[in-house]
C-alpha cells in the first residue's frame, strides 16, 4: 500500500527523526532469518515507550494503515514480514529491564530487551532466565512464537515463564493481563491468549517472566545409539525415572552427518542424544 501522507506527518508528530523510510532501513526490515521473500514496508517507526506505541497504534487505526510488531527479526518462518506493506514497529529501542524481585523469582522487561541481555544480569544476583530458543530473540517476539528451546524438558516454553503482559489493543488501548498475585480464578486467562498470537491481538510492550535459580552443578553428555528407537526408549526411561534432565535433543543420522560436514567434526554417524543435568552436585 502507498501511506498517506497525513499519516506521516502525524507520525513524524509523535516521534520525530525516529520514522524511517531510508531505503537501508527499510529493506533491512522487509526480511527476517526465513528463505521468504522480502516484504518491504512503507515506514519503519522505533517508539522508545508505552505511550508511543499507543500513539503510533491510534494513528494508524484511524488510517486503516497496517501495523507489523518488530523485535529482532530472527523469525525463520516470516512473522515480521509486511505483506501488506504498512508501518513496521520496531520495539528494539524499548530494551530496560524494568524490575527482578530475587525473592519471587521473576522479572519485568520491555519488549525489546533480549535474552541474553537480561541472563547476563540475572546471573550476577545467582538467577537464570531458562528459554533458549537458539537466537538472541527479544522478550517481545518469544512471548508473540511462544517460544521454545532445548531447556524444555525441564522448564517448560514461553507459555509456562510468562506470568503477566502489558499489550497495546489495536485501538491504542492499552491492557495488564495479570496482578502481582500468582494464583487467581478470577476472570479469562488473558496471558496465555497473548502467547503465541504473534502481533495479531496487540503489540506487547512489556512482559513479566518466571526466572529460575542458577543450579549448583550442571553435567552435559552426548551419546550415540545403535537406532532412533532406541535413543527414544532412552529419553522415556530417563524422565519416568526422574533423572533431573533439564535440556535434551535427539539428533538423526542425517543431522550428525550435516553438522560434521558444516563444523569439521568427526562424531559418530549414528542417532545421538545431547542431555545437560541440573541440580546438586551429589544428584547430577
Amino acid at each position: 500500500m502507498t501511506l498517506p501522507e497525513s499519516v506521516l506527518e502525524d507520525l513524524r508528530g509523535v516521534l520525530g527523526e525516529r520514522c524511517s523510510t531510508a531505503p537501508s532501513i527499510l529493506d533491512l526490515h522487509a526480511r527476517d532469518e526465513s528463505s521468504l521473500p522480502a516484504a518491504l514496508p512503507d515506514l519503519v517507526v522505533f517508539p522508545e515507550s508505552t505511550a508511543e506505541v499507543v500513539e503510533v497504534v491510534k494513528i494508524c487505526s484511524r488510517a486503516g494503515v497496517p501495523i507489523v510488531p518488530w523485535g529482532a527479526g530472527t523469525s525463520l518462518e516470516g512473522h515480521v514480514l509486511a505483506v501488506h506493506g504498512g508501518v513496521v514497529v520496531d520495539l528494539s529501542r524499548m530494551n530496560r529491564i524494568l524490575a527482578i524481585r530475587d525473592e519471587d523469582l521473576d522479572a519485568t522487561v520491555q519488549a525489546g530487551v533480549t535474552r541474553r541481555q537480561l541472563d547476563r544480569v540475572l546471573r550476577e544476583r545467582g538467577l537464570f532466565f531458562p528459554i533458549d530458543p537458539g537466537a538472541d530473540a527479544t522478550f517481545g517476539g518469544m512471548v508473540s512464537t511462544r517460544a521454545s528451546g532445548t531447556n524444555a524438558v525441564r522448564y517448560g516454553t514461553f507459555r509456562e515463564a510468562t506470568l503477566a503482559l502489558e499489550v497495546v489493543l489495536a485501538d491504542g488501548r492499552v491492557i495488564r493481563t495479570a496482578r502481582r498475585a500468582r494464583k487467581s480464578s478470577a476472570g479469562y486467562d488473558l496471558t496465555r491468549l497473548f502467547v503465541g498470537a504473534e502481533g495479531t491481538l496487540g503489540i506487547v510492550t512489556e512482559v513479566t517472566v518466571r526466572v529460575h535459580g542458577l543450579p549448583e552443578a550442571m553435567v552435559a553428555a552426548v551419546v550415540a545409539f545403535p537406532t532412533l528407537d532406541a535413543a527414544s526408549s532412552t529419553v522415556i526411561r530417563t524422565i519416568q525415572l526422574g533423572i533431573p534432565v533439564a535440556r535434551i535433543e535427539l539428533l538423526d543420522s542425517a543431522m550428525v552427518d550435516a553438522i560434521n560436514r558444516y563444523a569439521q567434526l568427526d562424531n559418530p554417524v549414528r542417532p545421538t542424544l545431547m542431555i545437560e543435568l541440573h541440580g546438586s552436585p551429589r544428584v547430577v
